[in-house]
């Protein structure tokens, strides 16, 4: 169970940007001294600059919350990343055992997939404009079919080998708990 921790803003550990959250629901950039929008955080987030947003009269760490609202604009915005499926299939994972590893598996995905556009991009920094343009036209069609059997496939993988272990582990666990008794396992 994930709880909400509190903050502190004066933190000599954090060296990132400590933002403020008011009851009036605006945000304040403690180390630019100056009111800031969601957008803003947002364009911290894809700069790669470390940010804690805390509640300005309680201290509590909001940055969780402050995220997840700024995913909830993109997904309402633009072209969705996550379809009514996997929302669906998300929210079937709080209060089930496998939340945790569930938890880590897609953090885990998400970074390895970071890594590989920031090669990319690195790799394909001197491309001209209109490489992009015939690029995007050519992928749309073409990488969710390349991604989804690959992704999928490993994942199913990974699933499996995570089932096998967590009913390995409640086999021994159970076969302890009997022995405690005196009791055989006849299966």
């Amino acid at each position: 169970m994930v709880t909400r921790k509190k903050a502190e803003a004066d933190d000599s550990h954090f060296n990132g940007r400590v933002i403020k959250k008011y009851p009036n629901r605006r945000l304040y950039d403690l180390a630019h001294s100056t009111y800031i929008t969601l957008a803003d955080v947002k364009q911290l987030v894809i700069d790669r600059q470390p940010v804690i947003v805390v509640d300005a009269k309680t201290g509590e760490n909001l940055t969780r919350s402050i995220l997840l609202q700024i995913i909830l604009e993109e997904e309402v915005g633009g072209t969705p990343i996550f379809s009514e499926a996997v929302l669906a299939n998300l929210i079937r994972f709080y209060g089930h055992t496998m939340q945790g590893f569930m938890g880590a598996y897609i953090e885990k995905n998400i970074q390895a997939m970071a890594e590989m556009q920031s090669q990319w991009a690195e790799q394909t920094r001197q491309m001209p404009p209109e490489f992009w343009g015939q690029f995007q036209a050519f992928s749309q069609p073409v990488m969710p079919a390349m991604m989804g059997g690959f992704n999928a496939e490993q994942s199913r993988q990974t699933l499996a080998k995570a089932q096998e272990q967590m009913q390995e582990q409640v086999r021994q666990q159970t076969e302890q708990f009997l022995q405690l008794f005196g009791i055989k396992n006849t299966k």
